[in-house]
């Protein structure tokens, strides 16, 4: 520091001083530019570009001109300003006519007096030959305008406002650029003063004695030298002698401060003596401003005092320049501007003065409503004499005059309104309606003829609004009856047509109102008789039912009486049922359900009667005897007997007669009613001899008894049945019998067995317990004895023991140390050990203890500071993501353009013309023509985004910001997603979001990329998935997206490891056929038996799969393909189960995220459903692809121009569908019937793939024998894992080392690299969604999106060099530079201290902590108060230095793009004890924060920096990795690049064939001559159909046009000449392959000129047959 010091009081040499005076010049300039758009922006309340874009946006002069109509509108009106919003400006740059703008400026200049020695030239403005004269001038006329009282004081801002250094070399170097000396602002005032006054030395007299006065303070001497005729001062005021003073003095202390502040740092040359005192116009104009204050207060008193006169007096003051005041106003000027006084008051919480615009605002708008009352009695006056008249349409008219004030009125409806307006007006006293009375006729009528025509629309929500609407007043109109009143009053409205009436009334419309009602309220009767028949359910009261199934209103058909009882119990099990279903007690029948009810009750009396009359009719034949007659009438359908036999018809008589038999009839009297139970429990009973039914007991009460029942029947009709039925079973199941009871004797045996051998194990411990005793009592009693001989002789024994202690330990101590000298060496390796040891203790409290002491902190502290390694480390993996990133984008651009090679060469053929497109378009590939577009593309680069100017640097500076924010904060880009349509947000993922991550090139994209995929899956989840299954039925698109992301890229590598050994398999094995559809072999079996015999086969060829299963070596060669495929499908499950870590760890994280979030948002839904879907991911959309398709992935080496044979991809695609089948839990039914054999297959397969949770450590647990026993080998229960075990994975912060101190700890800044297309596209969906992404309108989002303002041009952020859009040739220009790649550096935006908390709080943290590290460093101590208390010696002052000096010498060496926070650096200069300083201050705001404790003596922050030191040390480790990584990703691609250019050289050699054969076809016919050109006239095109019209020209001029095709030097394009009457009109190039791709993409009609619209696929055939020979 005190070298620092020394070097800066050292004298400057001359280039030194004149570079710092080049600064100062440079940087005042910047001052003034700052100043001059201030002042503007206050003059226009419009916001204007920063000041280092201030002169471009100058020099179309629509910012002057609208400042010449600010203070002199009726020199520059705003119509006169040529391109006034600047749009011409933006999409084409200058043009001659904005030069009329600074005309325009002058001239109000000019008008105003301003001095013409201020006044620029045109050029200096548009030309920018002298933009600091133009500055200068503003100056000069912020002053002048000042004086007059026009506009507000310019501020003097040196000194407050800072600079990039950036900014002033750029503004040093403009300067120099042009040679152009700085005017002398500072001067102005004196100058002015000697141009507008007639004798100079006076006027400079009288002012110099009015600052004299003004600095003594006496306000009459003030006064009085502000008289003095010399002084040329106007409009003085004795009155505001002291607030003129007031003023005067503080503008003058405010002007010499400004002068202290600029030559304390530019060195004075020629200070002048105004530079500190006010001149002639800034006297007068504080003057103006004092004087105009003061009449504002004579305004406000008189408001106080609502004193009208005397605000009209006050108002007059000419100070105000209040235009347009009119004496008739005067009471609505009062209360106007009092509303307007009380209404700033509740804004700003005090009384307040309206300022001279509110003044003026308000006193305009008086003027305005009273004009607009006088034009509204002018027209009621026109509208009572048109309708006097009797003219609908001259009614019409009048009542539309805006001046009336009164409702819409429409013109459909102009005869209702003359008629019903003549009735009010011949109704009315005076014969005249007034404005109130016409306001409500015509709001009801305009309600009317919006009903009427809402009617004739057909609109029942447009009717339903007028219905409802206040203006109409309907009564009675209920919510309820909307549809039906649309539906009335449409039939009211055909019924009145038809009878003449065009509209209807209000009348008509209330009354239709009305009946619709009262239909309703008859349709309510039927909702209370359907009440009224749940009620009588309730009560189970049959005859309440019944006279409520009767009531007229319910109109039920069909009611009979003896059906009652019936009724009530069909109805009230009905209502039961539903009760039940609904899981509601009082659910109530509907009036469908209970005519449904009434329905089944009439139909079950119709079967029970049937039934009864059937089962008398069995009774009957039973008592007869005959055998056939019983048998036909048990079959009877109607009482439905099952089970009966024709076999045992002898002995369903025999039985049922002997049944009958045991039935005697109770009394003498035989009853004749008989008792049918039904299958739902209810009764019918039926009169034998009247046949009469009902459901009601017999009012006698007796029943017949010897009357067999049906059930009875039945019983007996099911044992005979039963009897014969199981006779025959065991006469033909004997020898199951003998076998079944052989079984049985030897389970009976084996249980005894195992009974006793249970006992026999039982019994064994005790055995062993007895022997265990026996032994013990043994060793007890010898241990007694030695005990005893001991305790005899216990002096002896104590003698011997102590002799021989001492003597083991002379001899013990002795040993170690000979030991120990004869290994000195191994015990210093030791004591080595023991430290290194205890620093691996230290290490471990400081990674493991929650709060590690300060002497731990201090001793790992130097791992905080930067080595040379960190930093080329550093520079090497930014330079490898950048090679990555690029190599990645340059191979899809170079896949994208070998698909168009395909379309281009399959085009070629088709059409047969020449190779020229597909030969450019193939030299597109080569390095040469792409370094070549590099070039085209780099051109004006300096007029980008990235040029030297403020407004491109805040432009690229709030893109950098705002990518930042959407790199780090997912939920933005997350909720886009789903704001757009499915395809394009497929596309803008892929485009936009991988590259905003870099494609995940390093741990920290990575861990961001993946939580932008957490946040949209989650959001997914949330928001669209409303069944578990949605997931596998709807392409959930972030599901598609991470596949589509780690299939790709990172996941190509690990599909090859996990499929690459079993698809080699089948692709080598030539003898794999497998065929699982039956009429495919039974296909191939024919051709084979043909080819063999070289017969015609005489069976059919066309067969369904059912005949084609039918033949045996069908079926044979099925199971041998089966056999096949379960072979090859087994080793694909092996490889994938044992492959789990192989798989991408962002696939697994998200499978884990689906897994969990399905849970949470479905808790009912099983496990296993669960990882159905799990391993749908994981198998079939990111697996399965690969094992159908291997070639496409990479999954195997396919040499270029060499496919898969169909065999081979037949083969893959079975092993797929059994694998999709397997891990979806899918057996094969329907059209796949012939493999359901498989489905085991499935089940057991299936379950490798899953495993429930906490199965697996419960089976390891079981017995082996019990495994073994169930078929479980280990094998499959490691196979079971593969889900969970793929779902386990740590989270992201563990993976990737990431945590809310990453990016404090990170050296270098993220940088992505992104096309000016996608940029614009990113910001322009950004504008549309944000409302939707960002919720809060306080977001970070929008104040981002507020700095970028509207949406760019491509021009705009390339440069201006890029041409208009006039042709064809510039759209593919601008078009290439849309693909142009620009890196931005992201950062976050830095928020002010009022804004952000937060943001300075952790800033905040992080200084404190830089300080605590130099400190701790240098200082010793035991706790961090010690050391910040502690004076600290000169050793530790010395030891600070060194550590300072090497940091500085350090960071001399680092690259610019490495380089610390300039804070940061600058805390690290300050002294030892000055750090100190401000660490205890800040220790002191922490605190008051909440983040540091003193009582725990700042523990909270040592915490911090051991979790510092402790990232630093994984961030290092995670960093070697990455450039491994790195390495291996650009050794890949380089593979992939030398794929590609196998293909391109395929593609090359194919042309190169082509080629040639077109050369020799050429040869051969002689085509070496000049094509001719065609004529054709307009009108010959179009009877050829090739012409379809031309716009504005009629078919009969068609033959005076003709046009010429002229073919070019280059075959394929031609230039088409149109003519009209012999005069050359236009020219036309025309593409050959163009008009075969409009051609391929099904375009039918092109345009020619603008104007000829021509037939695409006539033309072709046209230029193919006069210019091809096709």
């Amino acid at each position: 520091m005190e070298g620092v010091g020394l070097m800066r009081h050292e004298r400057l040499t001359a280039d030194e001083m004149d570079e710092q005076r080049r600064q100062n010049v440079a940087y005042q300039y910047l001052c003034h530019l700052e100043e001059a758009k201030r002042w503007m922006e206050a003059c226009l309340s419009e916001e204007l570009p920063p000041p280092t874009e201030l002169e471009e946006s100058l020099r179309n002069g629509v910012i002057l001109a609208k400042l010449g109509h600010c203070f002199a509108p009726t020199v520059v009106p705003l119509k006169k300003i040529y391109d006034c919003e600047q749009t011409r400006y933006k999409a084409a740059g200058l043009h001659f006519r904005h030069t009329d703008n600074i005309n325009y400026w002058r001239d109000a200049m000019t008008h105003v007096g301003l001095p013409s020695i201020f006044h620029p030239e045109t050029t200096d403005i548009y030309d920018k030959k002298n933009m600091p004269r133009v500055v200068y001038c503003i100056h000069a006329l912020s002053l002048y305008l000042f004086k007059l009282g026009l506009a507000p004081q310019i501020q003097d801002l040196y000194g407050k406002v800072d600079f990039t250094e950036e900014e002033i070399n750029n503004m040093k170097r403009e300067l120099e650029k042009y040679g152009l000396q700085l005017p002398a602002f500072s001067k102005i005032g004196g100058i002015m003063a000697n141009e507008l006054s007639v004798d100079e030395a006076a006027v400079h007299a009288a002012v110099l004695a009015i600052n004299e006065a003004v600095d003594q303070g006496v306000v009459a001497q003030t006064m009085m030298a502000l008289r003095n005729p010399s002084a040329m001062l106007l409009d003085l005021r004795e009155v505001l002698a002291g607030a003129y003073q007031e003023v005067l003095h503080r503008a003058k202390l405010e002007k010499g401060s400004n002068a202290r502040n600029r030559y304390l740092q530019v060195i004075p040359e020629g200070e002048d003596i105004y530079d500190r005192c006010l001149t002639q116009a800034e006297i007068q104009g504080n003057i103006n401003k004092v004087n105009v204050h003061g009449a504002l207060e004579e305004v406000d008193d008189a408001l106080e005092r609502q004193d009208a006169p005397a605000l009209y007096r006050a108002l007059q003051d000419p100070i105000l320049t209040l235009r347009c005041l009119q004496r008739d106003n005067l009471d609505r000027y009062l209360e106007q501007l009092s509303m307007d006084r009380e209404q700033k008051a509740l804004e700003l919480g005090y009384v307040d003065l309206l300022e001279q615009e509110e003044l003026e605002a308000a006193i305009l708008m008086v003027n305005k409503k009273g004009e607009e009352e006088r034009a509204m009695l002018r027209a009621v006056s026109r509208i009572n004499a048109a309708i006097h008249r009797g003219m609908p349409a001259k009614t019409l008219e009048v009542l539309m005059d805006p001046a009336a004030q009164l409702p819409h009125v429409y013109p459909l409806a102009a005869p209702l309104y003359q008629s019903q307006l003549a009735l009010l007006q011949h109704q009315h006293p005076r014969g005249e309606l007034v404005q109130e009375e016409l306001f409500v006729a015509v709001e009801m009528l305009s309600a009317v003829a919006l009903v009427n025509r809402a009617l004739d629309a057909g609109d029942p929500d447009g009717l339903w609004s007028s219905l409802v609407s206040s203006a109409l007043g309907l009564s009675g109109v209920e919510d309820a009856n909307a549809q039906r009143y649309f539906e009335d009053l449409l039939q009211l409205k055909g019924q009145s047509t038809e009878a003449g009436a065009k509209f209807l009334s209000w009348n008509d419309i209330q009354d239709s109102v009305n009946d619709t009602n009262s239909s309703v309220r008859d349709e309510n009767n039927r909702v209370l008789a359907v009440r009224l028949i749940n009620e009588a359910l309730v009560q189970a009261d049959p005859e309440k039912t019944l006279a409520a199934l009767l009531l007229p209103a319910a109109a039920l058909p069909d009611i009979t009486l003896p059906t009652a009882r019936h009724y009530h119990d069909v109805l009230a099990r009905a209502r039961r049922l539903k009760a039940q279903a609904t899981e509601d007690d009082g659910a109530v029948l509907w009036w469908e359900e209970i005519q449904e009810g009434v329905c089944k009750a009439n139909q079950d009396t119709v079967a029970a009667r049937r039934m009864a009359l059937g089962t008398a009719a069995i009774n009957q034949a039973i008592k007869e005897g005959k055998v056939a007659q019983t048998l036909r009438v048990l079959r009877n359908p109607d009482v439905a007997l099952c089970g009966v036999v024709s076999a045992c018809a002898m002995a369903y008589q025999e039985q049922l007669v002997a049944l009958m038999a045991t039935k005697r009839q109770a009394g003498s009297v035989k009853p004749c009613w008989i008792r049918h139970r039904l299958t739902d429990g209810a009764e019918y009973y039926l009169n034998l001899q009247t046949f009469e039914g009902s459901w009601q007991h017999p009012h006698d009460g007796g029943l017949n008894t010897t009357h067999l029942s049906r059930e009875e029947i039945q019983l007996v009709v099911t044992r005979v049945t039963m009897a014969h039925d199981r006779e025959h079973l065991w006469a033909s199941n004997v020898a199951f019998v003998v076998r079944l009871q052989a079984r049985l004797r030897g389970f009976l045996v084996r249980r005894e067995f195992a009974a006793r051998w249970h006992i026999l194990r039982e019994q064994w411990p005790a055995a062993t317990r007895i022997q265990a005793c026996w032994r013990g009592y043994k060793q007890r009693r010898a241990y007694l004895e030695r005990l005893r001989y001991l305790q005899v002789n216990a002096d002896a024994a104590i003698k011997i023991q102590a002799g021989v202690r001492m003597w083991q330990a002379r001899r013990k101590y002795q040993e170690r140390l000979r030991y120990f000298r004869e290994n000195i060496k191994a015990v210093i390796k030791i004591q080595a050990f023991v430290r290194a040891n205890k620093a691996r203790g230290d290490y471990r409290m400081l990674v493991h203890a929650r709060s590690p002491p300060l002497s731990i902190v201090r001793c790992f502290i130097h791992l905080l500071e930067q080595s040379q390694q960190d930093f080329w480390e550093e520079l090497e993996v930014l330079r490898l993501q950048e090679e990555v990133v690029k190599r990645i984008r340059a191979s899809r651009q170079l896949e994208s353009d070998l698909d168009l090679m395909d379309i281009k060469i399959g085009l070629l053929v088709k059409n047969r013309i020449t190779l020229q497109e597909v030969v450019s378009h193939c030299k597109k590939l080569t390095k040469k023509n792409k370094e070549q577009l590099s070039e085209m593309m780099s051109i004006d680069k300096q007029k980008g985004l990235k040029s030297l100017s403020k407004e491109k640097r805040q432009k690229l500076e709030a893109y950098q910001h705002l990518f930042y924010l959407l790199q780090t904060q997912p939920v933005y880009l997350a909720r886009l997603i789903f704001q757009m349509p499915q395809n394009k947000s497929t596309k803008f993922m892929e485009s936009v979001i991988f590259t905003l991550y870099n494609y995940a090139s390093n741990p920290r994209e990575a861990y961001l990329l993946l939580q932008l995929f957490k946040a949209a899956l989650q959001e997914e989840i949330r928001s669209k998935v409303d069944h578990v299954h949605d997931i596998l039925t709807g392409n959930a698109t972030v599901i598609r997206m991470v596949v589509s992301f780690y299939r790709n890229t990172r996941g190509q590598n690990a599909l090859r490891q996990i499929l690459g050994g079993p698809v080699q398999e089948v692709l080598q094995d030539k003898t794999l056929s497998i065929r699982t559809n039956p009429v495919d072999i039974y296909k191939a079996w024919i051709n084979q038996t043909e080819s063999q015999s070289g017969q015609k086969s005489k069976l059919p060829y066309e067969v369904s799969p059912e005949q084609a299963l039918s033949h045996p070596e069908v079926q044979r060669r099925l199971d041998i393909s089966i056999r096949n495929l379960l072979a090859m499908t087994d080793k694909f499950i092996s490889a994938i189960t044992s492959s789990v870590d192989k798989i991408p760890y962002g696939m697994r994280y998200m499978a884990k995220i689906l897994r969990t979030s399905l849970a949470e948002k479905f808790p009912k839904v099983s496990v296993e459903e669960i990882d159905k879907i799990v391993g749908n991911l994981l198998y079939y959309r990111f697996m399965n692809p690969a094992v159908v398709a291997p070639d496409g992935f990479d999954i195997v080496d396919i040499s270029a121009g060499m496919t898969l044979h169909p065999d081979q991809r037949r083969s893959l695609g079975s092993i797929a569908k059994v694998l999709q089948h397997a891990a979806a839990h899918k057996a094969f039914d329907g059209e796949n019937a012939h493999l359901c054999g498989v489905n085991q297959y499935l089940e057991d397969t299936h379950n490798k793939f899953r495993l429930a949770p906490g199965w697996h450590q419960e089976w390891e647990g079981a017995p082996s024998q019990w495994q073994v026993f169930w078929g479980l080998t280990e094998e499959v229960l490691l196979c079971r894992r593969f889900i969970s075990a793929a779902c386990c994975v740590p989270e992201p912060e563990e993976r990737f080392n990431v945590d809310e101190y990453s990016e404090m700890v990170a050296v270098a800044k993220p940088v992505i690299y992104i096309t000016v297309g996608e940029l614009i596209n990113t910001h322009k969906l950004l504008l549309e969604h944000q409302d939707t992404i960002a919720l809060c309108h306080g977001d970070p989002l929008h104040k981002l999106l507020e700095d970028l303002d509207e949406l760019p041009t491509v021009q705009s952020l390339v440069g201006e060099s890029v041409p208009s859009l006039v042709d064809s040739s510039a759209e593919q220009v601008l078009s290439q530079l849309s693909k142009m790649e620009i890196s931005l550096t992201l950062t976050g935006k830095l928020m002010p201290v009022a804004s952000s908390e937060e943001s300075d709080m952790r800033s905040l943290l992080l200084s404190t902590k830089q300080m605590l590290v130099d400190v701790i460093q240098s200082q010793a101590g035991d706790s961090l108060p010690e050391i910040l208390w502690t004076l600290a010696s000169e050793h530790e002052e010395a030891s600070h230095d060194h550590l300072m000096h090497r940091r500085a010498l350090r960071d001399a060496q680092t690259p610019a793009k490495l380089k610390r926070n300039c804070s940061l650096a600058a805390n690290s200069q300050l002294p030892m004890e000055e750090k100190k300083r401000k660490i205890i201050r800040n220790l002191q705001r922490l605190e008051s924060l909440g983040l540091v404790d003193s009582a725990h003596q700042y523990q909270e922050l040592i915490n911090e920096l051991a979790k510092d030191i402790c990232n630093q040390r994984r961030y290092r480790q995670h960093r070697k990795g990455e450039l491994l990584k790195l390495r291996q990703t650009l050794q890949g691609l380089n593979a992939k690049t030398l794929f590609y250019e196998e293909q391109i050289d395929y593609y090359n050699q194919y042309i190169k064939t082509c080629l040639d054969n077109l050369a020799a076809s050429n040869k051969i016919s002689g085509k070496n001559k000049k094509l001719q050109s065609l004529h054709y006239t307009a009108a010959r095109l179009f009877e050829k159909g090739v012409l379809l019209e031309i716009e504005d020209l009629p078919l009969s001029q068609f033959r005076n046009v003709i046009f010429d095709i002229i073919p070019c030097e280059e075959s394929g394009r031609f230039q088409v000449k149109a003519k009209f009457m012999g005069i050359d009109m236009e020219r036309f190039q025309l593409h050959y392959q163009d008009l075969l791709q409009l051609q391929y993409e099904g375009v039918a009609v092109m345009k020619m000129f603008d104007k000829a619209k021509v037939n695409v696929n006539l033309l072709i055939f046209l230029l193919n047959k006069k210019f091809f020979k096709k």
